[in-house]
């Protein structure tokens, strides 16, 4: 990690003296700072004349200016809070570390009228501070002990611990698994049992389970902290450490004692990132299967599943939760959390279960009640953010958030939503994959029913409440649900997209998914919003504008949770897991869970929407004309799209028919953008006839109103002039991006450079411009790389060249975003195998 983390920035005082006054407050200023010149045996580049006119500053009043829109580190070391407590116990003047490289300790004695308050307890703010790259496990050591170095044992535990991918010096283990730590000591060892203290949060206490002290023992005790001495030598010993497998997660300061007598203060070892461990059986994200634990644990890349229920694609996810920085921002947005800063010790006694952490970040992804991390937008203008469709990975936009000062990052969709919240939950230890749910529900009115609402030319009414989405994309997290039984253990639903309140607060879940399988919608959390997601019925409205009358032409079982997807394990397949949701549509079964779940909502809801009533107005008979949308070829950006409705007389009598036809550029949530083209014609079907009638939408007409989605609509309103009602056949067209090419060129090896080409194809008719080319991959790259393109001239091919250095061996992901003036966002990915 960058940085000097040795290094101090500043450190503060108060004292209760007025500003400027004569007294112990300067003075007490003067001698930190010489005392601090003497210690060290090195000169530190920029700290010393710094910090001694901060000092100097500070004592009088003054202050220093704060790291640039990032908060102060709320981490207060375990050593200075135990040494609060003795001073307060012994009502007597204590000693504070003021800090120095390891080895140069400063022990400075403390007046009647300098304290250590809660406003500047003298926290310890590396250099770095900025990047966060202070935090670290070495040791920050008093004489008490006369320790003279802590070793981590880094390599051997992280491996161990599966945490060896992080990206920090900090010691990162897994909760309920041990980790050894070696003590030294100038001379010999102090004699007598030791003590370690265990300490989380800004206040921690006993009674919250943050903070814990326990003492050597001969073997480690099941379920509880405890600490074994595992070697020993004359001036060193190690000990093996244990945390309950139900611990809290999240940063500990690690000290230690040889009791709690007032004689005896407590020498602070350092900090440990404590996570929950889908390897242990006895932590409730145990997760039995090896080759899924490397999946949905640690994979640091995937694939979002979109498109159309017809037009299933794909693009690759850089989640990078082991990337640098992104542990801390994780810790980071737990601290900053609605639930947090409304009660911190509810908070941190909460972070030991999984479903709490992963409910709290569901809503701290977005940023609709907290200063969480994207702001969702679906308006179609993004011109003071970026176009959600630009995002090719989570690291980005945690990084930006935190370099804005915790600012929201704009903008985001669905897909984003989830690939952030997989990238989170992921880091923190939760097993967690990316789901995909075509032609997917959002029930605004708790009925199970959405309604789809068009006119009496077939133009689609924009929807004010409940919408279907061509696809909608969510999170499962792997967890016991020890509050609602073990027969709803396993995967759980969240989603961070802001859709819907719960609990007053946009977030959802966890919804158990047997819960959402078996109709269970009376169960924690958010189970009638997910069921209705993937069963609701549609039903479909057609409105008279001049009468204002509206008759329900069909309502549709079938319509709602198609081709509901995920990516494979170690592979790129798409698996279908709709029948992990619900049972075969059309089955006696799947209709039985449906009715229950009706029932559970209508014995749990006070107040019901008079959409029922509506559904249940009866039905025209079923109309003896059916019709269908083909696709004549694939469509693609920047060529014509051909259609063909091909409408069927299934009546042994002729049959005249009034065709309304239409087609609208929407976006992903089937909202309609523009219509691009119309046509209405009368037909005469005979018996039994069929009948193909082409439809032609030419890149002219469509081009100005296509939004990032590709998405176009068409629809044709059917009406039979024979009295039997009306049919709407309905396709959504997904248009093909120009493909992009990735070839690289050599073999990718650690911290050597190797050359990549891109290939860029443009199927216009015209040139295009402001070409932009924006590359990212984790230990591919440290940061996004953005490359300007010269102008592709009409039907050309052109490539485009960079090199990376890989940092870590092992199979990467490297990912491509092509934009320009003509068509934005044009996605690629390319697996490398990277050799030691």
């Amino acid at each position: 990690m960058a940085g000097d983390r040795s290094t101090i920035a500043w450190g503060s005082l108060t004292h209760t003296r007025a500003p400027c006054s004569p007294g112990w407050g300067f003075l007490t200023a003067l001698i930190a700072c010489i005392c601090i010149a003497k210690v060290s045996e090195q000169p530190r580049q920029g700290s010393s004349g710094s910090l001694l006119w901060q000092v100097l500053s500070l004592a009088c009043g003054e202050e220093e200016p704060a790291c640039p829109k990032r908060p102060m580190p709320q981490y207060t070391t375990a050593l200075q809070r135990e040494q609060s407590r003795h001073q307060a116990e012994q009502s007597r003047p204590g000693a504070l570390w003021l800090g120095g490289q390891q080895n140069h300790l400063l022990h400075w004695p403390l007046t009647p009228n300098v304290s250590a308050g809660p406003n500047c307890s003298l926290l310890l703010w590396a250099r770095s501070a900025c990047s966060e790259s202070c935090l670290t496990s070495s040791p920050r050591l008093l004489p008490a002990l006369n320790l003279a170095n802590v070793d981590w044992k880094w390599k051997e535990n992280t491996l161990a611990h599966h945490t060896d991918q992080y990206s920090t010096k900090e010691l990162v283990a897994r909760r309920g698994q041990p980790f050894a730590v070696t003590l030294t000591y100038r001379g010999r060892k102090p004699s007598g049992n030791l003590m370690f203290i265990m300490e989380t949060g800004a206040t921690p206490a006993l009674q919250a389970k943050t903070r814990v002290a326990f003492a050597m023992t001969q073997t480690p005790r099941s379920g509880a902290w405890s600490a074994v001495q595992t070697s020993i030598g004359a001036s060193m010993m190690t000990v093996s450490i244990l945390s309950p497998p139900n611990a809290i997660i999240g940063r500990y300061y690690l000290s230690v004692t040889t009791g709690f007598g007032r004689s005896t203060p407590a020498t602070s070892m350092g900090t440990v990132v404590l996570l929950f461990n889908p390897w242990l059986r006895g932590d409730d994200v145990f997760m039995a299967n090896n080759a899924e634990r490397k999946e949905y644990v640690l994979s640091e890349f995937g694939l979002i599943f979109r498109g159309s229920a017809d037009h299933i694609s794909h693009s690759g996810w850089n989640f990078g939760q082991f990337q640098e920085g992104i542990l801390n921002i994780c810790l980071a947005m737990l601290d900053r959390s609605r639930s947090f800063t409304q009660d911190p010790h509810s908070d941190l006694a909460r972070r030991n279960d999984p479903k709490h952490v992963a409910r709290v970040m569901s809503a701290m992804v977005n940023s609709n009640d907290d200063w969480g991390v994207v702001v969702g937008r679906w308006s179609g203008d993004y011109s003071d953010g970026e176009m959600p469709s630009t995002w090719s990975g989570s690291v980005d936009i945690l990084r930006r958030w935190t370099a804005a000062g915790f600012r929201p990052v704009k903008y985001g969709q669905c897909w984003v939503f989830a690939g952030v919240l997989a990238t989170v939950l992921r880091c923190l230890g939760i097993p967690t994959r990316i789901i995909t749910n075509f032609e997917s529900a959002h029930d605004t009115k708790k009925s199970l029913t959405v309604d789809v609402h068009y006119d009496t030319k077939g133009n689609p009414l924009k929807n004010k409440g409940d919408t279907i989405w061509n696809f909608h994309v969510w999170n499962e997290s792997w967890f016991l649900r020890a509050d609602l039984g073990p027969a709803f253990n396993g995967w759980q639903i969240l989603d961070a997209t802001p859709q819907e309140r719960s609990s007053d607060i946009f977030q959802c879940g966890p919804a158990s998914l047997i819960a959402i399988k078996e109709g269970d919608v009376d169960l924690r959390y958010d189970t009638p919003f997910v069921f209705a997601e993937v069963n609701a019925d549609r039903v479909t409205w057609i409105h008279n504008l001049s009468t204002g009358e509206k008759r329900r032409i069909y309502t549709d079982t079938k319509k709602v949770g198609q081709y509901t997807s995920t990516k494979a394990v170690g592979s790129y397949a798409r698996v279908d897991v709709t029948s992990n949701y619900k049972y075969t549509e059309g089955s006696a079964k799947e209709r039985t869970v449906f009715e229950k779940a009706h029932a559970k909502m209508n014995l749990n809801m006070m107040t019901y929407s008079s959409a029922l009533a509506e559904t249940a107005m009866p039905l025209p008979p079923k109309p003896s004309i059916s019709g269908k949308f083909k696709v004549e070829h694939t469509p693609e950006v920047g060529k014509d799209v051909h259609l063909a409705l091909k409408l069927t007389n299934h009546a042994s009598e002729p049959k005249t028919v009034e065709v309304h036809m239409t087609a609208w550029t929407i976006i992903y949530t089937g909202m309609p953008i523009h219509e691009v083209w119309k046509n209405t014609q009368s037909v005469t079907l005979g018996p039994k006839e069929e009948k193909t009638f082409p439809v032609k939408i030419t890149y002219k007409e469509y081009h100005q109103y296509l939004t990032t989605d590709n998405m176009i609509r068409a629809t044709a309103l059917c009406h039979i002039k024979e009295g039997e009602g009306d049919i709407l056949v309905e396709r959504i067209i997904v248009l093909d991006n120009p493909s992009l090419t990735i070839k690289v060129l050599g073999q990718p090896k650690v911290n050597e450079l190797v050359a990549v080409e891109v290939l860029l194809t443009n199927p216009l008719v015209v040139e295009v411009k402001d070409c932009v080319l924006l590359v990212e991959g984790s230990d591919l790259l440290a940061d996004k790389l953005k490359l300007d393109a010269p102008p592709l001239g009409t039907k050309r091919q052109a490539t485009v060249q960079f090199a990376l250095t890989p940092t870590k061996a092992g199979t990467k992901q490297l990912l491509i975003n092509f934009s320009c003036d003509k068509f934005h966002d044009v996605k690629a990915f390319q697996t490398l195998e990277v050799a030691q």
